[in-house]
């Protein structure tokens, strides 16, 4: 792959609106389909924003109206805003696109990147995006004073957190020991050049996620890089290793087309 270039576009009091930010995007997306510019990550925070991709069910979005961006990426509902860094890789990839590829370059790469703070994080199967994993299920503490024999959660596929109280809560998954996504990717491959990316949560305020059911999930939760390592991190503090480590899979990567006659 060619050297990747990286454009940091705003945090803090100059966060970028999403819709800002997404015409951006396909800007990018539109140069870099004509060879004009070099494969580009896009950097940066959010304002406060809920967006939804192409797979979210109604009974995911926020309970109370609160507005939601729809979006032309996969992946289900989420949360973006003040505290997590968010990357857009716009990259020119062999076709046929091995998306599944893609995908695990950016979760080594943030993986790479946490592990530089100190903590261990890993992939969980059949669920995108880099994640601290809770203790084995007969370790973890009663909800509710209830046995995990009685956790509605394991006999009702729709269980909403949302109604049932702040111990269900996708921002206490750490006090209960479950699953934790710290970083969410969703991303959308158009004319063989990839939009949308990650969103490494690093120091947000989580509660923001407690108002939807994040990425779809019902039994896990979130965690920032803070909250785990029991010390501020920064946006500031992220931004030079998520670069370093991004850089150093992607531009080292080997991208190869998808065998033609297997599952993208």
């Amino acid at each position: 792959m060619s050297e990747l270039r990286f454009v940091r576009l705003g945090f803090g009091g100059e966060a970028v609106e999403y819709q800002e930010a997404w015409q951006k995007q396909r800007e990018v997306h539109a140069a870099r389909f004509a060879d004009e510019v070099p494969d580009t990550c896009l950097l940066l925070e959010h304002p406060p924003v809920y967006t939804a991709g192409r797979r979210t069910a109604d009974s995911e979005r926020p309970l109370d109206g609160t507005p939601v961006v729809d979006v032309d990426r996969g992946g289900k509902i989420t949360w973006h805003g003040p505290g997590q860094l968010v990357g857009y890789p716009i990259i020119k990839l062999p076709r046929p696109v091995d998306v599944v590829a893609h995908v695990r370059r950016l979760e080594e790469a943030l993986i790479l990147a946490c592990a530089d703070f100190g903590l261990e994080t890993s992939r969980v199967e059949g669920r995108s995006g880099v994640w601290v994993l809770g203790d084995p299920v007969e370790e973890r503490p009663a909800i509710g004073g209830l046995s995990l024999d009685f956790d509605p959660r394991l006999q009702d596929e729709e269980f909403d957190p949302r109604l049932n109280g702040p111990e269900y809560a996708p921002s206490n998954a750490g006090q209960r020991r479950e699953d934790r996504k710290l970083a969410a990717i969703g991303i959308r491959i158009a004319k063989g050049v990839s939009m949308h990316g990650f969103a490494l949560n690093v120091n947000p305020d989580n509660t923001w996620f407690d108002r939807i059911v994040p990425c779809g999930i019902r039994d896990a939760g979130v965690t920032s890089l803070s909250a785990e390592l029991g010390r501020e991190i920064t946006i500031a503090d992220a931004l030079p290793v998520v670069e370093r480590r991004l850089r150093e899979v992607l531009e080292t990567a080997e991208l190869r087309p998808r065998p033609v006659g297997t599952p993208a």
